[in-house]
């Protein structure tokens, strides 16, 4: 059963799964596995699901105490704006605070605050002091002024990742993978995507250094394993993908 959304009214989006990377046709961001896409086959409209169902009423966000956001289908003005949450260009629908200019992407807007991988609890943050994971740096590269990037902190504050790191990482690895196996027309269902997710090889080996080895080493590199995997997860707005994929890292 199908939807009409306000930003493609002449026809309903229906859900659908596929391997095959996308970019959202609301936000403009790259997306992979589930969407929400025009029913009409002669249209290849898609959308994130968190850019599908918007929150019509205005909305805070714990980063920015009493602002409120408003849902907008395109930026506000002639200027380039970045997001506030993890320092990319804004390009279509965003949350947009008027009175002090804030953006975010709809799937910032959306990131949990807490993550649990395993034993191992992440919390979102704005502000961090050491260096993340995948780029090895606090501030993000080719960020703007002002904006830092948020990342997933661990409450041991052994796990640090950018936002943007994460999201983006994720994203070659599926491309690399998807492209190998040249899998360009599969409509799959949620356990096969889940099953790729499992599948999906990181290269995080070679940043690996620093953090021990032996069994704490093995337990690092699976628990980072597990939080990027989570984390697609997320972007997916897929529970039964992050728990399939939990379950698989956790009995190898």
């Amino acid at each position: 059963m199908g939807e009409i959304h306000a930003g493609h009214s002449d026809h309903k989006l229906v859900p659908k799964i596929y391997k095959k990377p996308y970019t959202c046709d609301g936000c403009k961001e790259p997306g992979i596995g589930s969407r929400h896409r025009c029913e009409c086959e002669d249209c290849d409209y898609d959308l994130h699901k968190h850019c599908m169902f918007y929150k019509s009423t205005s909305t805070g966000h714990d980063f920015f105490p009493n602002s409120t956001f408003k849902f907008l289908l395109r930026p506000p003005g002639q200027d380039e704006r970045w997001c506030d949450g993890c320092g990319k260009p804004v390009r279509g629908f965003v949350y947009h605070c008027e009175e002090e200019g804030w953006d975010l992407h709809p799937c910032c807007m959306n990131l949990p605050d807490k993550i649990k991988v395993d034993d191992v609890k992440f919390k979102l943050r704005d502000k961090v002091l050491k260096k993340c994971f995948w780029c090895k740096r606090r501030r993000l590269e080719g960020s703007v002024s002002g904006i830092r990037g948020w990342s997933y902190v661990s409450r041991c504050d052994k796990y640090h990742f950018h936002v943007n790191c994460a999201s983006e990482m994720m994203l070659q690895g599926w491309k690399n993978e998807f492209y190998s196996n040249n899998d360009y027309n599969d409509q799959t269902a949620p356990d096969s995507l889940a099953l790729a997710l499992e599948n999906l090889e990181l290269p995080i080996q070679g940043r690996f250094r620093g953090n021990g080895g032996g069994s704490s080493g093995d337990k690092f590199i699976r628990i980072v394993k597990m939080f990027f995997k989570v984390f697609v997860g997320i972007l997916l707005g897929d529970p039964f993908t992050i728990t399939l994929t939990c379950l698989a890292e956790l009995i190898r």
